[in-house]
């Protein structure tokens, strides 16, 4: 049974509609009422300043309409417009400016509960924050230097355009707003950090961090590429794997009228428009996941680094951080090749993942004489990218599963994996994996989106044998599963390394979308640990009752609900 719950707004003549189908898999359905903040901003008449007003007006800059439905269905869902009748820097300033007007709120929670010790005044680890500090401004400097002498380049035209949208988003929320007419400057502590979230796992190892974040094989994320019978549809999936304290959750969508470049013959962005799954105060998804304009969707699963070695490649100058270098390919790329060609300009070696990019535009549901450029997959580790056309793969096996271990053999070896591997076994390899196996055995029931669903949501620990660990003491551990609840292991058990131990982590959502939803840029989609085969997560009866999660619904027990954007 489906229900549809309509989300309607009027301001004035004007009037949006959101969908969100609630999929209740035939139990029951839900029934609410969500109130909707609208904010735009506009350029003053008068005084040539802008501004940001409430409700809509229709000599918007940008326009921002947002709903927090967090306490109903753990999500809430964030639209941002912008006009091609303003120059492409005032609109980008002035969508970051009203992101920050509606979710202010949000924002602020979503720092107490993540990163508000992080490098605060009462750090431990002040030389390090000193050193990281200083690796970002230097960063950030040399970025800006790229941008003044490449003014007519697409790729540093829209790094200047994401640095516009965050510098928009920052002077917003601090009341603030001033449109910046020469170099920008960052807090590297403040908003910056939101977006850094990936990049610095890996810099706090590259930067000697005396207890980085990074927990040996700890998983961040899942993923599923799947060809149903005869190619009849082709579905893309993903779990975000994360700390509980993270789960205030913004599903957005982008709808930005950016030139290509600054020169004035310049087209629109293929990735002008964008749906992706994000987070308070930032301006990308960092799970990854995103339905492209372009016809691309892009998503990845994090493959880290564990051998020093490395960790001299990640340098400040000459390299453009992960998330901003995500942003650009998303914006500019029509194709999985040059998303790819793209993304690996100016490596960080930071937020080291393996990349999915699929592209809708080279599928035709029950065509089966595909060859190519539907399906690439790109790795990243410090000093190093690779990329491969995997189409042939996908259709011969019918299934791609990502599960944060290298692909690629040149990868895995340098990644240091092999020497993982001989040290605590087959859970580090790319074959023996738990997820692995399951995604193999599982897979073949996967016959249309509900039961791509269950699996995505798959975690049977207590029961199935591949969820077993044989070092482990008790060995049936909730790690090992496709949507991971180790917060369901015994403190007091025995573990061979950290990322089976009892931890307030595991898979805090599944998204999915098709042949059939990405066209409107839909998609499918659950907040919060899974409770399908086991107990939901409950913040009051849980070990970690006391960690901080401001804002946050106590029980986690929400359905899944389809997004449908309607203009």
């Amino acid at each position: 049974m489906a229900s549809r719950l309509k989300i309607m707004f009027s301001v004035g003549s004007f009037t949006t509609v959101l969908n969100v189908l609630v999929i209740l898999s035939g139990l029951c359905f839900l029934c609410t009422s969500v109130r909707a903040e609208i904010q735009t901003a506009i350029i003053d008449k008068q005084t040539g300043q802008l501004s940001v007003l409430e409700g809509y007006q229709e000599d918007f800059v940008a326009w921002a309409n947002f709903t927090d439905d967090i306490e109903t269905s753990g999500w809430s869902f964030l639209e941002v417009t912008t006009s091609s009748q303003y120059n492409d820097s005032i609109q980008a300033y002035a969508a970051g400016a009203v992101e920050a007007a509606v979710t202010s709120q949000l924002i602020y929670k979503h720092w107490v509960n993540t990163l508000i010790g992080y490098c605060g005044p009462f750090s431990n680890e002040t030389d390090y924050c000193e050193r990281l500090g200083a690796f970002i401004s230097t960063n950030m400097q040399w970025v800006q230097e790229q941008i003044k002498e490449q003014p007519s380049s697409p790729y540093w035209y829209q790094v200047r355009l994401a640095l516009l949208q965050l510098k928009g988003l920052e002077d917003s929320y601090n009341d603030e707003l001033s449109f910046p007419t020469g170099p920008l400057s960052f807090n590297p502590f403040g908003f910056l950090l939101f977006q850094l979230g990936g990049d610095l796992e890996d810099l706090e190892s590259a930067l000697n961090k005396s207890s980085p974040m990074r927990t040996l094989g700890s998983g961040s994320c899942s993923a599923l590429i799947k060809l149903l019978p005869n190619n009849k549809e082709l579905l893309v999936s993903h779990d975000t794997w994360n700390n509980y304290q993270s789960m205030l959750r913004i599903i957005k969508k982008y709808i930005f009228a950016y030139k290509v470049s600054p020169l004035g013959n310049s087209v629109f962005l293929p990735g002008g428009i964008q749906a992706f799954s994000s987070y308070p105060g930032s301006i990308f998804s960092g799970d990854d996941f995103y339905i492209l304009s372009s016809g691309l969707v892009t998503l990845e699963t994090t493959i880290g680094n564990s051998n020093p070695a490395l960790w001299k490649f990640v340098q400040p100058k000459g390299t453009v951080m992960e998330w901003l270098r995500n942003i650009v390919a998303n914006r500019l790329a029509v194709s999985g090749k040059e998303w790819a060609e793209l993304f690996r300009k100016y490596n960080s070696g930071t937020y080291n993942n393996q990349w999915m990019i699929v592209d809708y535009k080279h599928f035709t549901p029950g065509k089966t004489d595909i060859k190519e450029e539907l399906f690439v997959v790109l790795e990243q580790i410090p000093g190093l990218t690779v990329y491969e056309d995997k189409t042939q793969e996908l259709l011969e096996k019918g299934y791609w599963a990502s599960y944060n271990i290298p692909y690629y053999v040149e990868i895995f070896n340098a990644s240091g994996c092999n020497e993982l591997v001989e040290k605590y076994g087959p859970w580090f390899s790319l074959d023996k994996n738990p997820r692995a196996q399951i995604f193999r055995r599982n897979q073949t029931d996967v016959t249309d989106v509900g039961s791509m669903l269950r699996l995505m949501r798959y975690n049977d620990f207590m029961e199935d044998p591949l969820s077993r660990c044989d070092h482990c003491n008790p060995p049936a551990n909730g790690e090992n599963a496709i949507s991971a609840r180790s917060d369901l292991n015994p403190a007091n058990g025995t573990y061979p390394f950290g990322a089976l131990k009892q931890r307030p982590h595991g898979g805090t959502d599944m998204k999915m979308t098709s042949y059939e939803m990405f066209k409107e840029y839909g998609m499918l989609a659950v907040s919060g640990p899974t409770w399908d085969q086991v107990p939901a997560f409950q913040w009051s009866t849980s070990p970690y009752k006391d960690l901080i999660h401001m804002g946050h619904p106590d029980i986690w027990a929400f359905k899944p609900i389809k997004v449908i954007w309607t203009p």
